[in-house]
This record gives C-alpha cells, structure tokens and sequence, in this order.
C-alpha cells in the first residue's frame, strides 16, 4: 500500500514476498493463484476488484488512495 499506483511485475512480487531469485526456468503463475486468493478474501466482487488490480501483461498494483477533504 505505500506504493500503490506502481504497477509489480509478477517476478517483482516473487522476489519481494518469498525471496525468490528470477531465473529463466522460473514460473510467475504463481502469483496468479495468491492473488486471486486473496482478491476472494478483501473484494466484495473477486470479479470486479477494486482493491488489487491487473495491470495486463504488466503484474499488479494497488489504485492510488485519494482523500478527500472535509470541512
């Protein structure tokens, strides 16, 4: 969440969560499953997320947060 708006490549997530080292052998898919996992478990519609986005052939991304103010 402290970066959300950048887009994390699938590799990116592997490395930075498990602590995998990207090869050329290695299979991304991976992720897929964690994150549709966890999109069934915050999103109130896993088929229209809202929080966890898809950034096609890219990886994921959290949409920036905007504040609004109130008086």
């Amino acid at each position: 969440m402290n970066h959300s708006g950048r887009v994390f490549s699938r590799l990116e997530i592997l490395q930075e969560l498990w602590g995998l080292v990207g090869g050329f052998h290695t299979d991304t898919r991976v992720v897929n499953v964690h994150i549709s996992r966890l999109r069934i478990k915050v999103e109130s519609d896993p088929n229209l997320p809202e929080f966890i986005i898809t950034a096609r052939g890219n990886g994921y991304f959290f949409p920036r947060i905007v504040e609004s103010e109130q008086d």
